[in-house]
């Protein structure tokens, strides 16, 4: 897959679908794959920080998790066409997951979220088999590893805040017998029904972050990444 690159941060151009069809060949190849959301404000602090720059640039899957960067691709004449957003993509998995009869983890968040997260998803995709949970205070990866492959999970989201959850990954991944990892930030939140995400209308017009703004004004200083990134890529080479 060509991948497009902005200040070196690199971003997939494919749809959930095409992410799905690519994934379901790599676990068939039994190959390991990790997503992980890029968003102007990410694009602008990797640019600065190497590390966070290499963690993004290693996952197989940069998803276009911002009205930014589909702007600067469109800008750039690139090739992608929509957003791919971290809870969307989260929820996609799970279907394929209930459909195909693999196996779900979920780490991360507070008990009462991650409980009630799984519960609602059973109720969602009542074919789902979600093999185990555990809550982002238990801070022994080997205790969560060996829970993991106890549990014989296929599919692992992990809830802890990027780049926290990403590292996890990182260092984890090879302990476990996972196959797709994705950290979801706080995804398990809005599962849980206790966070409530912005309207359809919002949505559609992929102005998420303008109904966060509104709700929270105090957002605004991280919401000044969105022009100044569409700024140095209106007037980059």
């Amino acid at each position: 897959m060509k991948k497009e690159s902005y200040f070196g941060v690199d971003v997939s151009p494919l749809s959930y679908e095409e992410i799905i069809a690519d994934l379901q060949m790599r676990m068939e190849q039994n190959e390991k794959s990790t997503i992980i959301a890029v968003n102007p404000e990410k694009v602008m602090k990797a640019e600065k920080n190497t590390e966070l720059r290499e963690l993004i640039n290693s996952s197989t899957y940069q998803i276009p998790d911002g009205i930014g960067v589909l702007l600067a691709s469109k800008l750039k004449g690139g090739s992608i066409t929509s957003r791919v957003t971290g809870v969307d993509m989260m929820d996609r998995l799970l279907q394929f997951a209930a459909e195909s009869g693999y196996r779900v983890f979920l780490y991360g968040a507070k008990e009462e979220v991650v409980s009630q997260a799984k519960q609602n998803i059973e109720a969602k995709y009542p074919n789902i088999h979600i093999s185990g949970y555990e809550n982002g205070y238990v801070q022994d990866a080997k205790l969560v590893v060996d829970k993991i492959n106890q549990a014989k999970a296929d599919l692992l989201f992990v809830a802890m805040g990027s780049p926290k959850q990403e590292l996890w990954i990182q260092e984890n991944m090879n302990k476990t017998n996972v196959r797709v990892f994705q950290g979801v930030g706080g995804s398990f939140d809005v599962f849980a029904g206790h966070v409530k995400r912005a309207p359809l209308f919002f949505r559609k017009l992929g102005i998420e972050w303008l109904y966060r703004l509104l709700k929270e004004p105090k957002r605004l200083k991280r919401q000044l990444a969105l022009p100044k990134f569409l700024m140095r890529v209106l007037f980059s080479k």
